[in-house]
This record gives structure tokens, sequence and C-alpha cells, in this order.
């Protein structure tokens, strides 16, 4: 199992998928195929390595490379909807550089396994060594160290500290303020498509 693909059919697309991302200078953060065996939804988050942001603009065609590629490979049955968008505020960590990238940010955390007679933790990232993920965990003095291959799932908390984050990376590219208010219609970062299965 992974942070960016938790089930082997997720695994298989982000297989077949990173390298499309990669062409068009993205990283994929997670791929999720959700839904039951009616319309489901293949959720892609992504983002600029260098940066670790993406653009609608990026996002639109990311999500037509993927069309492309989604079509003449067809590894997914049936009618999905395609949803390609940023990892947002409160986003999923996925790799040891999210760990690193968030560090002194808050975060929950969830192992596959126990330790320590838990399964969940959360607290303030301290980075990253040598394959573990430190954690200053709520209330307890030392920094908890925790495999990064036993974690089941990892997100950052929605806090101030995190909102001020965004308002300063958004006013140094020029960005207008976000009143973090959803906005009428639709999110501008999400682009969808529809694919059916034609067999």
């Amino acid at each position: 199992m992974t942070l960016r693909a938790k089930t082997a059919e997720d695994r298989a697309l982000l297989e077949l998928l990173d390298p499309v991302a990669e062409s068009v200078g993205l990283e994929i953060v997670r791929v999720r195929l959700m839904g039951g065996t009616q319309r489901r939804r293949l959720q892609i988050m992504a983002e600029r390595p260098s940066d670790h942001d993406i653009a609608v603009e990026e996002c639109a065609r990311l999500s037509r490379a993927v069309s492309e590629v989604l079509d003449a490979a067809d590894p997914i049955s049936g009618e999905y909807l395609l949803e390609v968008s940023s990892p947002g505020i409160d986003r999923p960590l996925t790799r040891p550089v999210d760990f690193e990238l968030f560090e002194g940010f808050e975060a929950r955390l969830e192992t596959d396994r126990m330790v320590e007679g838990r399964k969940r933790f959360k607290g303030l990232l301290a980075g990253v060594e040598d394959g573990n993920v430190a954690i200053d965990l709520d209330g307890e003095d030392d920094t908890a160290l925790i495999p990064f291959d036993w974690l089941a799932d990892a997100k950052l908390v929605m806090t101030d500290a995190l909102l001020k984050r965004g308002a300063e990376i958004r006013a140094a590219r020029g960005e207008p303020e976000d009143d973090g208010l959803p906005s009428e219609g639709p999110s501008p970062l999400n682009t969808n498509s529809t694919s059916e299965d034609n067999a």
C-alpha cells in the first residue's frame, strides 16, 4: 500500500498516469477511484514538483492528457467522472517530501498497525528522519518517530497558521486575498470529463 494510491486499482492507475503527469511538468500527489459499480469518480491531485503548486490551466492540461490515455488504455470499466485538482490547503501528505515541506504545521496521521497502543496521532510535524516521520504529539514531551511505510493516512489540519501560509504564498504571487468561503458554482481548480465504456 502507498499513500499516493491505496487500492490495487488505484496503484495500477497511478503507474499508468505518473508518466502522463511528468510529461506535462506535474507530479501526482494522490489518485483515488471512488464509488461503486455505477458512476465512479477518479480524483487526481497534482502539483508542480518545483514549488508544490498548480494553476487552473495546468489542471486542465493534465485532465486532457489523462483523458487521452484513459480512453486508449480503458482501465476503468463503466462510466466515470475525472476530477483533476490541487491537493488543497489541508492536503493529504503522501510522500516524505510533504512531511519536510510542512514541518511545523499540524497534521493527523493514521498507521496501518498499532503503535504504542494506538493508530491515530495528531501533532506538529517535525520532518523526516531515517525513513521515519517525526511528529511532536499533542500533550507529549518527546518527538515520536513513525515509520513512513506504516502510514495508512496523513493529512494537514486546517489551522490559522496553515491559512496564513496560503495567504502569504498567494500574496507573493500577486493573487487576490481568498476569504476562505466557497465560491458560487464549481471550484475553478477542478476540471471534469466523462468517459463511457464502449465495450
